[in-house]
Formats: structure tokens, sequence, C-alpha cells
């Protein structure tokens, strides 16, 4: 499959045939089983993930096939207007997702692990993995090809970004167990490595430097590699006094995310999602 889906993607035909769709009816099968992903683990790597460009390809490839057609479920009050190649998910009661009413949307083309539960209203992108019993919550945003691991919660109003171009870039990476807190924002291909904790309002970009003021390190993302926080590590919403110029002398402090502890059981106790929610 990676080859034909490559080939395609490279040598655009003047028109698509029906052996074209079959195929990426099949590229897209295998994304909502999560046979394929836009980046999986590897060890061998800093970041312990490659990217997966021929799947980011496909999914290109299907926005780039797709015709606009009319998704409307009441075309005078509810107007949906998409791409055919990437409609809304179809999801039954034996795939153990909890789809909860009021407004949310997840498209085709993503894996949805058993457990997962998904609050309204809240999004999820094509291309995106969301691992067993993780909670997406009000407000939410899994972008395009966003991995989450098993048993987060992102919680409400988080954004973690879309990367879908270029097809060589990383996307966001979320680990086993990490918890996004309240409006923060992750984007540019962070990866938040496994029992990580982001309070309410933090923001993770390649350019904004971390500082863990635990192991006196600075952290930063660079043109060829992401930002890393560290497993476990628990980032707050900090800032940094200016040290030279103007801004200095006016007492001008800028955004940056600090780390300010490690887990540990009390961080444990106050992150715990309850069975009951399940």
């Amino acid at each position: 499959m990676q080859t034909e889906i490559e080939k395609l993607f490279d040598e655009k035909p003047a028109t698509y045939t029906e052996e074209h769709f079959r195929l990426f009816a099949r590229f897209k099968q295998a994304l909502n089983e999560g046979a394929v992903r836009s980046a999986g683990p590897d060890s061998s790597t800093r970041t312990g993930w490659r990217v997966n460009t021929w799947v980011k390809k496909g999914i290109l490839l299907g926005l780039r096939m797709g015709q606009i057609v009319d998704m409307s479920p009441d075309p005078v009050r509810f107007p949906l207007f998409d791409k055919a190649t990437f409609p809304v998910k179809r999801l039954t009661p034996a795939d153990g997702v909890r789809l909860v009413p009021g407004g949310s949307a997840v498209r085709d083309g993503c894996y949805i692990g058993r457990g997962v539960i998904c609050m309204p209203p809240m999004y999820i992108n094509a291309g995106a993995w969301v691992g067993e019993g993780t909670v997406i919550d009000s407000h939410a945003l899994v972008g395009s090809c966003a991995q989450v691991g098993r048993n987060c919660h992102i919680s409400a109003a988080a954004q973690l970004g879309g990367v879908l171009e270029p097809v060589g870039a990383m996307p966001v990476i979320v680990e086993d167990e990490a918890v996004v807190g309240g409006n923060c924002g992750v984007y540019e291909g962070t990866v938040v490595k496994r029992r990580a904790v982001l309070a309410s309002g933090t923001i993770l970009t390649r350019s904004t430097p971390v500082y863990d003021i635990v192991r006196n390190e600075v952290y930063r993302g660079t043109e060829d590699e992401p930002l890393v926080i560290p497993e476990e590590a628990v980032v707050v919403a900090g800032s940094r006094a200016i040290a030279h110029g103007p801004g200095k002398d006016w007492g001008i402090s800028l955004y940056t995310p600090v780390i300010v502890k490690y887990r540990d059981a009390k961080t444990d106790a106050r992150v715990q999602l309850e069975d009951l929610l399940r």
C-alpha cells in the first residue's frame, strides 16, 4: 500500500479512477483501524518517535481526490459541505467509544480506541490517533495527525495543533497517561512524554524555551527537532524578565513554560480520573 500511495501522490493523474478510490478506501480503513498512523514510536530517535511521511501523503491525497459534497443533516438549519473522501467517522456502540450528544465531531480516517470519552463539543481531525481510555473534554481539539496515548486527559478548551504539511514534519505527540490542562495549547510537533502534566494555560511551541527549575535545564526545539517535555514533568505557565534594552527598563516579562516539579503521589491524586466517569 505504501508504494501505491506514494506513487499516486507524486504522479498526479489527469483523473482519478475507481481503482484509485479503492486504494484510498483501503488506506483510510487502515487509519480507522489503527493499522497505520502518521507517527509511531521509535526508540532510536531523540524524541522516541518517527514521522511516517507516506501516511501523511495518503491523507493529503484524499483531500486532493475528494469533491465537495453536501453533508447537511438539515440543509436549512445545519448546512455542511466537505470533501466526500472525509465524511464524519462512523461509530457504533460496539466500538466502545462514548460520543456524548452535544455538537462534537470525529472526522473519518482517525483511530479512536475503546473506552475513549468525547465530551461535547469537541473535534478530532483526520489522521489523529487517540489511545484507549483517553478523555477528550469539551471544546478540545485533536488536530490532524496528532497522536494521543492511552488514559490521557485532554481538558476543556485544550488545543493539540494539527500538522499535515510539510509531510516530513512531526505531528503533536502526547504520550500515555499525560494530562493536558484546560486552555492549554500544544503546537508545532511538540512531544509531551509519558505521565507529564501541563497545568491550565500552558502553551508549548517549538520556539518557546521551557525552564526546568528542578533539574536546572532549559529545553528548546530547533529547526530539525521539536520541543520535548520530559516524562512526569509538571509544567506551569510562567514568565521570565527581559534582560536588556527597553524591555528591561520598562520591567517587561515574557511568557515561558516552567517545570516546577515531577509527578508524585500528591500530583497523582489531583489529576486522577475517577473510574465512575467511565
